[in-house]
């Protein structure tokens, strides 16, 4: 295809060149209004003794009403376009002035400065600063701001610190250079729960969570996990907090998680509101991860940025590792690596292994909107684990002081993060530097031979063919590797082992009997593992693996082999695998939450996967019926331990949202959803009736819809709940995410009539398309119904929100692996919307990407 085909011209890495200009400072002053706010710029700018090119005075800037402009207090005529301004200038420092004119309500893009229910709210990252005024919209400009806002709202918030407040106005001051992508504004009726926290080095700093009137109930437990993460982050990597004020806001309309402007991180709702009676433990636990990732971005994203969006993966691929790390710590460790390794597989693999693969730093982008993805940024935390284990725990941190200390206040790249390594560490990483370049999911083979006296593993790498990348050099994988004896007993420790060449062995001596490898401990790499095994072997990992995740992943695997030969051969459940997962539900040594996670089967995408690698066309009626076969002979092998589980499980203890309560709550709800085949909902409306709080009253209800009851509850819960719209978010959601496959585009398109339905909050639309999209088998029905409601909404969505288009239309990556049926409805759908007259760039590549597949 041609560019203007995908969205406009293509950008690439190897072009960059800096901006002709620094700038010394930046004061912006802003009168509020609806539809006709005013923008006063005035910016020093000087002469950048760093740039390469002829100097030229371009400033981004998009949907602006340009009222004046001057240089040195003289008016001047600047060329104005569509994309931005240009404009001569004098040959030494010089000051521009500009008054822009934007009417933030008409704004439901939700970029730059946008209204949200009367609230005033911004986002900026990746380019919607040029959408508030003209600048010089890239990362590696960087400046100080002070900032002025007139209105007559209540609260007015900006960045830094607040140096005056008077009647109608509100300054603030930003003391560290930053992008403009990190600006931030608030302006609204709001309401906040303060707090405060003490560094290390005896700073006190003013803490908020601001929210509206009727959320103020739902705010501790943000506060409670932002100190614990300013903690955190002082303890285990000696970051301390930079400002005297630190503030969080929740926004109901808002297209991502959240976003980490410095000193005033703007939250979606759903991402920092919580109370026992409104939110599950997922959401709480996901609350508390977002909250350390934003806060954690204070030193890796906004202390040091990233000198050009390529460079993307080196501040959200570090703290996403580094929010890890934080959640690990605060809960179960290894539930949350298996969390980590679902995810991964489940988002990025498919990623990787599609249309839509990219490097984890890619080397050229139509629209940068578009590399917010679990590429850049679940791969890019899984490259710096790996990092991690090659290196060792001291020796990161000693390259991560080195980092914080060279590059304090920098725009930095993918070299520079590497070359702290190298110097902290004397380590050549030119090797590992691929993982960085190259896309594609690596597969590993591993054979292994036995001579009596020496076990000898044998490791083969492959990296894919990915879009534009035919061939691949290998790359340096850690392979971590156990033995286990024929009784159950570690005879090798876990052991890394460096993979660098397309084919290496590996020997260990000294064993008296043939061991039972033990592979890929701790996910200690992104890689699919390629190993001839059996079943037998599965359930002896299963039953005797001292690794968690390794463990877990013998009983997935026994799951996922059980189930290929029911959906593929008709076979009946495998009884080696019941008996093991029995032994194991039974277990109470084990973490409930751990329980829980080996009991839930493999998912329907993850089974379609595997069918179209073992090169077989995936049915997604098939996959369902055998998932709901194998959950009702799980069901029966467990109807005599039901019960009994299921008490044990049930918390009686008032309401905390800790592993150790979350745990068992997780796993009475799998117990519960069980239970309710063999006893026709009885316990599932009990629990309903009873619960105290949404993991239970949610656990319910979905154990009853996914067992085709609970009218009756699902009725109750949206006349509970219609004023919550974060909760009616999880009812709109668990009606589509459960209907049976024949139903399920019928169900959305219900929903989507209903009047609280509005595809303008991204979250609404989330919870109607985005379960659809997610329940595999009603998206891909036969009947094509799924494929053609999705691509009616994003038509209708694309005029005003073409962030939220494009991401949604990742639903259709994986068109591919179907039936030549499925294949022409989806390419049918697909082409009307790049059809559509004035697509998106966001959308338009989107969905140009994924038809050139």
């Amino acid at each position: 295809m041609k560019d203007t085909d995908t969205g406009g011209p293509t950008i690439y890495l190897k072009d960059y060149q800096p901006f002709g200009f620094v700038v010394r400072d930046v004061s912006l002053r802003f009168v509020l209004h609806p539809t006709a706010t005013r923008v006063h710029s005035r910016i020093t700018f000087a002469p950048n003794p760093d740039a390469t090119a002829p100097r030229d005075f371009f400033l981004d800037g998009e949907d602006l009403k340009l009222i004046e402009a001057r240089i040195d207090g003289t008016p001047v005529t600047p060329e104005v376009t569509a994309e931005g301004l240009r404009c001569d200038v004098p040959e030494g420092e010089f000051v521009w002035e500009t008054e822009v004119e934007i009417a933030p309500d008409e704004n439901t893009a939700l970029e730059g400065l946008y209204m949200s229910n009367g609230m005033y709210s911004t986002q900026c990252e990746a380019q919607g600063f040029r959408k508030i005024t003209y600048y010089p919209d890239r990362p590696d400009v960087m400046s100080v701001f002070t900032v002025r806002i007139e209105s007559d709202l209540p609260v007015l918030l900006s960045n830094g610190n607040k140096v005056a407040t008077g009647e109608g106005f509100a300054e603030w001051h930003d003391p560290w250079p930053k992008p403009a992508y990190l600006f931030a504004l608030v302006a609204g009726e709001l309401l906040n729960l303060p707090g405060s926290f003490t560094t290390r080095s005896g700073k006190e700093v003013e803490l908020n969570v601001w929210v509206r009137k009727g959320d103020e109930d739902k705010c501790d437990f943000a506060m409670e996990a932002l100190k614990k993460s300013m903690k955190w982050d002082e303890d285990v990597y000696g970051r301390e907090y930079d400002l005297d004020i630190f503030n969080i806001v929740a926004v109901d309309d808002f297209n991502m998680g959240a976003m980490e402007n410095k000193g005033l991180n703007i939250f979606n709702s759903s991402a920092v509101l919580a109370s026992p009676e409104t939110a599950t433990d997922g959401n709480f636990e996901r609350i508390e991860a977002i909250i350390a990732h934003e806060y954690f971005h204070n030193w890796t994203g906004n202390r040091i940025t990233c000198r050009d969006w390529f460079q993307l993966c080196l501040k959200e691929g570090l703290t996403v590792f580094r929010d890890s790390q934080f959640t690990a710590d605060m809960r179960s460790a290894p539930v949350k690596r298996i969390g980590d390794a679902l995810d991964l597989r489940g988002r990025q693999f498919r990623e990787d292994g599609g249309p839509l693969a990219h490097p984890v730093r890619p080397e050229s982008f139509k629209e940068i909107n578009n590399f917010y993805t679990a590429t850049v940024y679940e791969k890019g935390a899984e490259v710096i684990g790996m990092l991690k284990r090659l290196v060792g725990d001291e020796a990161y941190a000693k390259a991560l002081d080195l980092y914080f200390d060279r590059h304090d206040g920098q725009a930095c790249t993918i070299e520079d993060w590497l070359k702290v390594f190298e110097d902290a560490t004397g380590r050549d990483l030119s090797q590992f530097k691929l993982w960085y370049s190259q896309a594609g999911t690596p597969k590993v083979t591993m054979s292994e031979d036995w001579d009596g006296a020496t076990y000898t593993v044998t490791l083969k790498q492959q990296v894919p063919p990915t879009p534009g990348q035919p061939e691949k050099a290998p790359q340096v994988i850690p392979f971590a590797l156990g033995l286990l004896d024929p009784s159950g007993k570690e005879v090798q420790p876990t052991t890394l082992l460096e993979l660098t060449e397309a084919e290496q062995s590996f020997t260990f001596k000294g064993l008296k009997n043939r061991p039972i490898p033990s592979p890929l401990r701790g996910f200690s790499a992104p890689v699919i593992l390629d190993r001839e095994t059996t079943n037998e072997e599965r359930a002896f990992l299963l039953a005797h693996d001292t690794d968690p995740f390794a463990r877990w992943e013998a009983g997935r695997q026994l799951a996922k082999s059980a189930l290929i030969a029911m959906i593929d051969g008709g076979q009946a459940p495998d009884a080696a695998y019941l008996d093991a997962l029995r032994q194991l539900v039974k277990d109470e040594t084990l973490d409930p939450a751990f329980r829980a996670l080996t009991m839930a089967l493999p998912s329907e995408d993850d089974l379609a996967q595997t069918f179209a690698d073992m090169g077989r066309t995936p049915d997604p009626q098939a996959i369902w019926d055998g998932r709901e076969a194998m959950r009702g002979a799980v069901a029966e092998v467990l109807k005599d331990d039901l019960t009994l589980l299921y008490a044990a499980n049930t918390v009686t203890e008032p309401f905390r949202p800790d592993a150790e309560q979350g745990g068992k709550r997780s796993f009475a709800n799998v117990i519960l959803s069980l239970m309710t085949r063999q006893d026709n909902g009885d316990a599932a409306r009990a629990q309903y009736a009873a619960a105290d709080n949404m993991t239970q009253q949610l656990g319910a209800l979905s154990a009853l819809l996914a067992n085709d009851l609970g009218s009756l509850e699902l009725g109750a819960f949206a006349d509970q709940w219609q004023g919550e719209r974060l909760v009616m978010d999880k009812w709109f959601a668990i009606q589509v995410s459960h209907a049976r496959p024949d139903q399920a585009a019928q169900v959305a398109s219900d929903l989507t009539e209903r009047p609280d339905f509005t595809m303008k909050n991204p979250n609404r639309f989330r919870a109607v398309m985005g379960a659809l999209a997610m329940n595999q088998a009603g998206f891909h029905h036969a009947s094509g119904a799924g494929y053609k409601l999705l691509a009616d909404w994003l038509i209708k969505l694309d005029p005003l929100n073409p962030q939220t288009t494009a991401r949604m239309c990742s639903a259709f990556q994986t068109w591919r692996r179907y039936d030549a049926d499925r294949q022409g409805m989806i390419r049918e759908e697909l082409e009307r919307i790049a059809a559509l007259p004035g697509l998106s760039r966001d959308t338009s590549e989107m969905v140009g990407r994924i038809l050139e597949a």
